[in-house]
């Protein structure tokens, strides 16, 4: 091994690659449990893309009308096409409550009602009395500008815990043991160029989605899937990454977001002939059904050519008739956006908007308490010692084939406090760690070396773009067997195409060649194995819509998808059974049944 590399060593109870929302949230809890915790984060924390959320975060609280946390389970069971385990489910939906309460009295500056309490709006696929009743108005918001509230919040709540953050290191590869079990993760202080080996008895991934797999999505452009990244390196499988979610309402052009919640308070969406196109395919709730119908029906209208603008290719989305008053207060950073991104006034002209990649409803598999599982010796929720997982990098699985707008935030502040409680539970305070053997770190600085010395003749953002292209060709709202089978080919060649990756720095200090690379390297395993399961699962269900199985097949396909990458581009297909049971008595299992609404 290189002489050349100095590594530092760091050793902690806990540590957590990633400063986004649930990382924040694992960060603070581990600390106030009195476990010694590292935050390692290649962005500054408040930069991280949980900023970004826009509309809110889902929660029975009841505070503008009826709801109860079990019709928050049963229309998250319902919105996952039944693909979601119902006893994280019962647990999200059950720990939504206190969960946003705590967020409240830790500084979350909520919009408010007339008497004070949390403002809610209504949002896709969020019913009353289990899909019966009337859109509930389930959804917590600070105008609309959540995210950006939440994470802000958490991060001042992690400083004054004493939490230690380790601000612009780049989280290179995990350290697992020969028994299976992850020790740590090593990492490069960009700003230094120096390596970083942090010990820990947990290691929890918090690193986002991989939306920047496709060439159009409202992912920031760290969105690399780094944590997903490192799990199929570590020789781990992925679950369910067939299911991209695509928002309805992207900006035509920017792929920017228009967030759900200006439907929520009463947006509508139109064709060129200014119908509202919505009744058609969900009489019952319009505008407001779920992301993967409300993009299916605007792809459908634009190729049966009721499209807008020169090539009829995208819809619009009108607030004229919100007013003034509504927009101010409710939507003013999608004033704002619209204005920038499509030079559009929403107060006076519609904006353009074309479904976009928004959200990776697959990932890292793992149970209710963050711990990840995989399937071992016939036993498919075996845990990896010391290895935890949350929010958009993790399956739990909450959102099955298709997440509910708003479940999200609610997925990082509910699983991030999980992790915390669990590691309470097993990890003894400043324990003595396991050995590490001599060579544990060898393999991850062999493949440092390999890259930052790569001199093949294809630069990194050539292979970028040919894979962002393909996935956003083949891999889209309507998929077929010959479009996949097409697109399997290509990314497994783009994967091979790696070999001959060229970095043209050699150098270390912030060198942003290297580190594309690596995020490179980390889309295309995540690529490959969601292109490879959408072509394996024979079916339509939630976001993976297949025209050649138009039907959903629960005989055959309700289970969890498997999928692991070696190094070499090869993958393997295994399943898990979903969770058809729930955590306690307090709530009915919800059996299989069609989707409408």
């Amino acid at each position: 091994m290189p002489a050349a590399y100095k590594i530092h060593e760091h050793t902690f109870d806990m540590v957590v690659v990633g400063a986004g929302g649930a990382g924040l949230r694992a960060t603070f809890g581990l600390a106030q449990k009195g476990l010694k915790t590292a935050c390692i984060t290649k962005v500054f924390p408040t930069r991280s893309h949980t900023v970004a959320a826009q509309g809110g975060v889902a929660a029975a609280l009841a505070n503008m009308g009826e709801d109860s946390w079990r019709y928050h389970f049963f229309d998250t069971v319902k919105g996952s096409d039944w693909l979601g385990d119902q006893d994280a489910i019962e647990y999200m939906c059950k720990e939504a409550i206190p969960a946003i309460i705590e967020l409240e009295h830790y500084g979350v500056p909520f919009s408010r009602t007339e008497d004070g309490k949390i403002y809610q709006r209504p949002f896709g696929g969020m019913t009353t009395k289990f899909g019966e009743g009337p859109p509930a108005q389930r959804t917590c918001a600070a105008a609309d500008r959540t995210g950006h509230a939440i994470l802000h919040t958490l991060y001042q709540q992690s400083l004054a815990h004493d939490a230690q953050f380790f601000i612009e290191y780049f989280a290179l590869d995990l350290i697992m043991d020969a028994d299976g079990a992850c020790r740590g993760v090593l990492a490069l202080d960009l700003s230094t160029g120096e390596l970083h080996l942090f010990r820990a008895q947990g290691t929890v991934l918090a690193t986002g989605g991989y939306g920047r797999a496709y060439f159009s999505a409202t992912s920031a452009h760290t969105c690399t899937g780094d944590g997903g990244g490192m799990v199929l390196r570590a020789g781990l499988a992925m679950q369910d990454m067939e299911f991209v979610q695509f928002h309805p309402t992207g900006i035509y052009g920017a792929g920017c977001l228009i967030t759900e919640g200006v439907r929520g308070e009463g947006g509508i969406l139109r064709n060129s002939n200014g119908e509202r196109f919505m009744e058609r395919y969900a009489p019952s709730v319009k505008d407001l059904a779920p992301r993967d119908m409300v993009s299916r029906s605007m792809t459908i209208e634009i190729r049966e050519g009721r499209g807008v603008g020169e090539h009829k290719d995208h819809i619009l989305l009108d607030l004229t008739h919100l007013g003034p008053e509504v927009i101010h207060e409710k939507l003013p950073g999608i004033a704002e956006s619209a204005r920038i991104f499509a030079g559009v006034d929403v107060e006076k002209e519609p904006i353009p908007v074309i479904p976009t990649v928004h959200y990776n409803m697959g990932g890292i598999p793992t149970n209710y308490h963050g711990e990840v599982v995989q399937l071992r010796n016939g036993n498919p929720d075996e845990v990896v010692p010391g290895l935890f997982a949350i929010g958009e990098a993790a399956c739990v699985s909450v959102h099955g084939a298709n997440r509910l707008g708003s479940n999200s935030l609610l997925d990082l502040v509910v699983f991030g406090r999980a992790v915390a409680n669990r590691a309470a539970e097993i990890v003894k305070p400043n324990g003595a760690q396991q050995p590490l053997a001599g060579d544990a770190c060898d393999e991850a600085l062999a493949r440092l070396d390999k890259l930052r010395n790569s001199n093949g003749g294809t630069p990194t953002a050539v292979i970028r773009d040919k894979m962002q292209r393909t996935m956003q060709a083949d891999a889209a709202v309507f998929r077929t067997g010959e479009t996949l089978s097409d697109g399997v080919r290509k990314i497994r060649e783009i994967h091979a195409s790696f070999a001959d990756v060229k970095v043209t720095d050699r150098s270390l200090v912030w060198n942003s060649d290297l580190i594309e690379t690596y995020e490179l390297s980390n889309l295309l395993g995540q690529a490959l194995a969601t292109i490879v399961s959408a072509e394996n699962r024979t079916e339509s269900r939630g976001a993976h819509a297949r025209e050649d199985f138009p039907d959903r097949d629960d005989t055959n396909w309700l289970k969890h998808t498997l999928c692991s990458v070696s190094e070499d581009g090869t993958t393997s297909i295994d399943y898990r059974p979903v969770h058809m049971y729930t955590l306690t008595s307090d709530v009915d299992v919800v059996p299989p049944k069609k989707r409408v609404y």
